[in-house]
């Protein structure tokens, strides 16, 4: 959806969202990245930090009323005040009791134009968060760690069933179309191509609207766990949607292409360092 900068606005409009989801058989719904204002990370300015807030909060109490009235886990994207000085991009998230179970950290924290996050957020210090909800086993992730293939990894060797990634994410106004659509088509390949990897579904949730110079470009799909594309959401106009995932199928893809089986543990040691200098 597109958002206003009145954090209670956001929560009253995506209030009935909710409730028709669940009407539709909604089990698990998400909410793209820092619903409740405007994406405020286009600039760097002090007075925005006054949109942060406690997790729990305001925001997780509201959403808990909806999860228990409704039996529904809610995954919701909140900008975290930890203490005086010091904020997260977080994601809580709530059973379908309406029970708190947790939240996750944002870990890669982007700075580009447009997207200054690192004068807002602190990398997340929680490392990487499975939860086990009333339908099933989910990892979230946080829009710019949709480009890094070990945070899928790790999260799915976790035992996550499902990857979901709040996002926001747009082109700039002054993009050309090429450009638009090269921007957009690796940023679900890289997606769907964690689905590959590790045998899972992959939901990725996006805004829409122009916001300064920037225009959100939507785009929120679903992917099977061998990458097939089974929903794309527009790329002009607020919708929700309600898929249903066979779960199941993730043993059969896994087995039909055992990556995990082949994988070369006793191999990967240079993975932690930041770059391979020649000798």
């Amino acid at each position: 959806m597109s958002c206003s900068a009145v954090p209670q606005e956001n929560l009253e409009k995506v209030k009935p969202r909710i409730i028709e989801l669940a009407r539709q058989g909604a089990q698990i719904i998400c909410l793209q990245e820092l619903f409740t204002s405007l994406y405020f990370c286009d600039e760097e300015n002090h007075e925005n930090f006054k949109l942060g807030e406690p997790v729990p909060g305001p925001s997780t109490e509201f959403l808990s009323t909806l999860a228990r009235e409704l039996k529904i886990v809610i995954i919701a994207s909140l900008f975290e005040k930890r203490t005086e000085g010091l904020y997260h991009n977080t994601t809580a998230v709530i059973d379908a009791d309406g029970s708190y179970l947790g939240k996750y950290r944002k870990m890669h924290i982007p700075d580009d134009p447009g997207y200054y996050e690192k004068f807002y957020f602190t990398p997340g210090d929680l490392g990487y968060k499975v939860f086990k909800t009333k339908y099933c086993k989910i990892g979230v992730l946080i829009c710019w760690d949709q480009w890094y293939p070990e945070a899928a990894r790790i999260t799915s060797l976790m035992g996550a069933e499902v990857l979901f990634y709040p996002t926001a994410i747009g082109w700039a106004t002054d993009q050309n179309q090429e450009t638009n659509d090269e921007q957009y088509n690796a940023w679900q390949t890289i997606q769907r191509s964690h689905s590959v990897a590790n045998g899972v579904y992959v939901v990725s949730v996006n805004r829409v609207g122009i916001e300064g110079k920037m225009k959100f470009w939507g785009g929120s799909f679903i992917s099977n766990p061998f990458g097939k594309v089974l929903y794309q959401a527009p790329f002009d106009k607020e919708t929700q949607h309600v898929e249903e995932l066979d779960l199941e199928k993730s043993d059969r893809y896994r087995t039909h292409w055992p990556f995990l089986r082949d994988r070369r543990i006793d191999s990967y040691a240079p993975i932690l360092q930041r770059y391979i200098d020649e000798p």
